[in-house]
């Protein structure tokens, strides 16, 4: 994966990165390239300064500091030597490139009325390395699951920036395509096509309360998890038809249209659409069964998402924020949550020893799952979590 990294970057830093330990590279978040100033890397949920000889160091004056004749080549290399061609992306202030990988811009800004037109003169760049984590879904789905409807529930991702979430609702769209963990099986009653019930159930969600509260158990809590698969006698093994609005070319990575991340069988991807205007697509050509959208929070993808409700998909999608009342102060969102539209919630954190931590609740805010994430996943469990917290997850 950082092959298709390295190949746009300037030869000079690509030396200078390639020199860098192996196990050091497999761990790369993020390289950020700065004019005249320090070149850095953020690796496993650290920083540093990378000199010229390709090792890390604290000191940033020791640093390796790329020129502007480097970032105008880096410019050139990530635009394929189409300045124009890119423009809207400039516009947006990232550019997306084979991989997934996106490149945070910044630099001068061209007005035009009083709107961005484009960012000229480059001289900050943020390459945010994408990976694809099988796996990575596989304790907080079975939590997810719609049992009575045979189905998924609508789930909200809530994630601070560089978490995760794109990884993880990645990884959700591969299992719930396939049909893995504790999926129904085929053929059960009122099945429709490739074993898929007809129609949904209209809005879950508990008792639809208007302001989910996140009470629920302690975090802490050391209560064994139940066996969820050996509760729930499934009744489908094809999974769903996934539909994803891939706005930022980043769940899916595609190259002329086509995913090169595995993202399951029956999944088709829609890729660098407005999201609100993508999904209207998706629902009117694909008929998804189940509809996936990244880093919602404009009014007009709250109204996408009523409509994709009303013709029974189900919605599982991402914003940013730190917890439910990050999500509630922002209005557009605000109205879909206080109306009962989720039956879950996930949100993404960090622990107290700095990893990663993921909550699930119900459509009330009520607590169903807490996991905390290993440095490194160990051999029997491969996903990398363990379970801190967890009831029986029925939907």
């Amino acid at each position: 994966m950082l092959a298709s990294v390295f190949a746009h970057l300037p030869a000079s830093i690509r030396g200078i990165l390639e020199s860098l330990p192996v196990n050091l590279r497999s761990g790369l978040e993020e390289i950020r390239v700065r004019q005249d100033r320090p070149l850095e890397i953020v690796f496993d949920r650290r920083c540093a300064f990378v000199t010229p000889e390709g090792l890390t160091d604290a000191d940033a004056s020791r640093a390796y500091r790329p020129s502007r004749e480097e970032c105008k080549s880096l410019l050139e290399l990530l635009t394929r030597h189409s300045f124009y061609s890119f423009e809207e992306e400039l516009k947006r202030g990232f550019i997306t490139i084979p991989g997934g990988h996106r490149v945070g811009l910044a630099g001068r800004v061209v007005l035009e009325g009083g709107s961005v037109k484009h960012i000229r003169d480059v001289s900050s760049f943020n390459i945010r390395i994408a990976r694809e984590l099988p796996g990575a879904g596989k304790p907080v789905l079975p939590h997810l699951l719609d049992r009575e409807a045979d189905t998924v529930h609508h789930t909200l991702l809530i994630s601070p920036p560089q978490l995760g979430k794109t990884t993880l609702i990645r990884d959700l769209a591969r299992m719930i395509s396939s049909g893995e963990a504790a999926f129904p099986a085929a053929g059960g009653p009122g099945a429709g096509p490739c074993g898929n019930p007809g129609g949904g159930t209209g809005l879950p969600g508990g008792t639809g309360s208007a302001r989910p509260t996140g009470a629920g158990p302690e975090a802490g809590s050391r209560e064994p998890a139940p066996r969820l698969a050996a509760q729930y006698s499934p009744r489908r093994s094809a999974g769903w038809k996934v539909g994803i609005v891939d706005e930022r070319s980043e769940i899916a990575a595609s190259e002329r249209g086509v995913p090169r991340f595995d993202l399951g069988p029956r999944t088709d991807v829609l890729d660098g659409c407005p999201k609100a205007e993508g999904m209207m697509m998706m629902i009117r050509s694909m008929s998804p069964e189940v509809l996936i959208v990244d880093e919602i929070g404009r009014q007009e993808d709250a109204e996408a998402i009523r409509e994709a409700l009303h013709a029974g998909i189900r919605i599982i999608a991402t914003a940013h924020g730190r917890d439910l009342g990050d999500v509630l102060r922002r209005p557009a969102l605000r109205e879909l949550l206080e109306s009962g539209v989720f039956g879950r919630y996930v949100i993404l954190g960090r622990s107290v020893a700095g990893g990663r931590r993921v909550q699930v609740l119900d459509g009330d805010g009520r607590q169903l799952a807490v996991f905390g994430a290993y440095c490194a996943p160990a051999e029997e469990k491969p996903s990398g979590w363990e379970t801190l917290f967890s009831t029986s997850g029925r939907g």
